[in-house]
């Protein structure tokens, strides 16, 4: 009975421990979740058009800290789908437009305080870094009431900012499918040849000497 009873004990032990075991790998993949997978791509492949990017991404990951340091640089850039939108003007729009630059592609609406709070910081931004090399493309995704987003630009001033919009929604639902977008804001810089550098879920103080040294090493300057 006592052998017995001690491979009982050994079993149920080997059991515990695998259990605890499989608790502990879920935890560490729900925190790689919430804090950010791309800063877990180390071993990644990178899109063979984005090997440029990887350097660019190297130099920029000891940027991403203070106020920055939610930003997930990626490790191994990969070009962006094909994202379509309009201007002021209703021109459509997409990521090729940008081809030859640098860009801070965010995602905002109007019901969305985070995106609305950090929309002063973006303005500033492009105030600061905005020309031929680099822009700020703000999208605004609101689906109803569609002079509301640029009466509320023009109400809290914000100036150097171009006016982007897609109201079908439908560029938080390409970039979600391709596992790019969680919530709302959404902010990714992306290089010269459409490759994603680095993500951001949630806003940052984009205006910040942290967020300007990041953004600069994304530009190469």
């Amino acid at each position: 009975m006592n052998g017995l009873q001690d491979a009982k004990r050994s079993h149920a032990k080997r059991r515990l421990a695998v259990i605890l075991l499989g608790g502990a790998v879920g935890v560490a993949v729900g925190l790689a979740g919430v804090y950010g997978i791309g800063r877990l791509a180390g071993n990644a492949v990178a899109d063979p058009a984005c090997k440029p990017a990887v350097e660019t991404a190297r130099r920029m990951a000891p940027f991403a800290h203070g106020e920055v340091a939610a930003v997930a640089v990626n490790q191994a850039p990969k070009i962006l789908p094909g994202l379509a939108f309009i201007d002021a003007n209703g021109a459509t729009k997409s990521l090729a437009d940008w081809r030859g630059r640098t860009m801070l592609l965010n995602l905002w609406a109007t019901w969305c305080a985070p995106c609305r709070k950090e929309m002063p910081a973006l303005d500033a931004l492009q105030s600061k870094l905005g020309g031929p090399d680099f822009e700020v493309v703000a999208i605004n995704i609101d689906t109803r009431d569609l002079e509301k987003p640029k009466t509320w630009l023009r109400e809290v001033g914000i100036v150097k900012l171009a006016y982007y919009a897609d109201h079908t929604a439908k560029v938080f639902q390409d970039l979600k499918a391709a596992g790019k977008a969680f919530g709302m804001p959404t902010t990714l810089i992306v290089d010269r040849n459409g490759c994603e550098l680095a993500t951001l879920a949630g806003p940052a103080e984009w205006a910040s000497d942290d967020a300007v040294r990041l953004v600069k090493a994304a530009i190469g300057k």
